[in-house]
């Protein structure tokens, strides 16, 4: 939650906060101006330029709910303050929490809901934590929801998404009342972006770019595979850093401060290689803005020749439970999108069965049919190319040919006969 306190009289004037429950017997202020300070559990804010005090909280809890004192140190002896009363309530509907991805250079659309008579606010937190307000000259507001016109819904689209684009955004309502702004944030969106999949065959090698906002030149860079929580230090998490190289066996990582991109290469791929890989840079701590996902295909094909009606089973490899795909196409990158299922074959056709102990998942298929012929791409980010050739039974057609023929050939002979 945001509290912005205006003191329009006394603008360069030392400001602070502090709860009348407590006696006001601490009080936070921010100690110097026109800057974020935190003091305990909140940072503050004094713009001398507006005169005004923004207080941020993190994470409300019910024992911050009380009578709070905004105010102004006038001089030695006088000071001016507003009385504001923050009511917490426990609630399981707030705060809400969801991940967008996009892809870069494409748009992509947020969408929040807030109570009816509140105003949108919309921002985004910087490298401070602070949520800072973006111009929401760009919302979109939609129908009301059904839940008796309480909340409606409102749309931020951002277009032409870039690194700079990635973070936590937080939309929630902005309320007024003379000299007391309250605004708040009830919905966090992680805003992940994404790259095109870097297909490589065993045995190659594998580029991945990671550009990156060029304020961020001189921090530490590292590449992470898989799901990235926390810093698990081996080869493939070595931290690169400003117009240096770091080289492993089979990993090397060189950052072009000049260009806003460093490149991880990565030798040698072997199955263990596959998977989704994160850019990320450190500052208070390990931010992973941009990923891609790595697919390492096998050397080893599978040619296999069936005939209609047919049915047959194609074992697939996989790393991960979550990313299985079985799918037709020229090239592997066509099938992979974050998030793939097996549920998302339609297929009446298609079955699996998983078994995610031994790493395997079977492909079953019924009833084959000649267009099922063609390329398709076995397993997930460890992936097999399937060649599939369906061809019609044609001892059936030879016996049916025979049989016309020999019709033909006798009723010819009955015909001739007929005839002398």
């Amino acid at each position: 939650m945001m509290i912005k306190c205006e003191h329009p009289q006394h603008k360069t004037k030392p400001k602070y906060i502090c709860k009348e429950s407590d006696g006001c017997s601490e009080r936070k202020n921010p100690g110097v101006q026109d800057e974020w300070v935190e003091n305990g559990d909140v940072s503050l804010y004094d713009d001398t330029r507006a005169g005004v005090l923004m207080v941020f909280f993190r994470e409300l809890k019910t024992a911050d709910a009380g009578t709070y004192r905004c105010g102004v140190n006038v001089s030695h002896y006088t000071e001016s303050f507003t009385e504001l009363q923050l009511d917490v309530r426990d609630g399981v509907k707030y705060p809400k929490t969801k991940t967008e991805s996009a892809h870069l250079g494409e748009e992509v659309n947020i969408t929040c809901q807030i109570p009816e008579e509140h105003k949108v606010y919309f921002c985004k937190d910087d490298d401070d934590h602070i949520c800072q307000n973006i111009s929401t000259s760009a919302v979109t507001e939609m129908s009301p929801s059904s839940e008796r016109n309480e909340e409606r819904v409102f749309t931020v689209s951002i277009s032409n998404v870039s690194v700079r684009d990635a973070g936590v955004y937080w939309c929630g309502a902005e309320t007024r009342d003379t000299h007391l702004t309250f605004i708040s944030l009830t919905t966090k969106i992680q805003l992940d972006l994404f790259m095109a999949p870097v297909v490589r065959r065993e045995g190659e090698s594998a580029e991945i770019f990671c550009p990156y906002d060029s304020i961020y030149k001189s921090k530490s860079k590292f590449l992470c595979k898989g799901k990235c929580s926390t810093r698990d230090r081996n080869t493939l998490n070595e931290t690169v850093r400003e117009e240096k190289d770091t080289k492993t066996d089979r990993l090397t990582l060189n950052d072009d401060v000049t260009a806003s991109v460093f490149t991880g290469t990565i030798t040698g791929l072997t199955a263990e290689d596959a998977g989704k890989y994160w850019c990320a840079v450190t500052l208070e701590r390990d931010v992973n803005y941009l990923y891609t996902h790595l697919i390492v295909i096998m050397n080893e094909e599978l040619n296999l020749t069936k005939y209609e009606g047919d049915d047959m089973s194609i074992q697939c490899k996989h790393h991960d439970e979550l990313q299985k795909c079985f799918c037709k196409a020229h090239e592997p990158s066509v099938c992979v999108k974050d998030g793939v299922s097996l549920e998302k074959i339609r297929d009446d056709r298609f079955s699996f069965s998983d078994e995610a102990s031994t790493g395997v998942f079977t492909v079953n298929i019924t009833d084959l049919r000649e267009e099922d012929s063609g390329i398709y791409w076995c397993g997930a980010h460890i992936t097999t190319k399937v060649n599939l050739t369906v061809n019609i039974d044609f001892s059936l057609i030879n016996i049916i040919s025979l049989c016309l023929t020999l019709l033909l050939i006798g009723g010819f002979i009955v015909t001739q006969c007929l005839l002398r």
